[in-house]
């Protein structure tokens, strides 16, 4: 099992969070302030300097009004396909 933040997967994970933030219509500073953290948590996750844990994301699905589970469908789906 890879636990680096380059694999394939996690790089592909930090796609769909980046389109979602996209979507949601929102900076990396405007989500940052939502999750009352400093700009460069968000700029870190998304250039994959830090990994982020499943309780991160259920912040962050929240703050970008998301579903989690569907950016979990959309990761696992590309997982199959590949």
């Amino acid at each position: 099992m890879t636990r680096s933040v380059f694999s394939p997967d996690y790089r592909r994970f930090r796609e769909l969070l980046v389109e979602a933030r996209r979507r949601a219509g929102l900076t990396q500073a405007e989500l940052a302030l939502a999750l009352k953290r400093p700009q460069s948590y968000v700029s870190k996750y998304e250039r994959g300097e830090r990994r982020i844990d499943v309780v991160e994301l259920l912040d962050i699905a929240s703050a970008l009004h998301a579903d989690p589970c569907d950016l979990l469908r959309r990761l696992q789906r590309r997982r199959k396909t590949a």
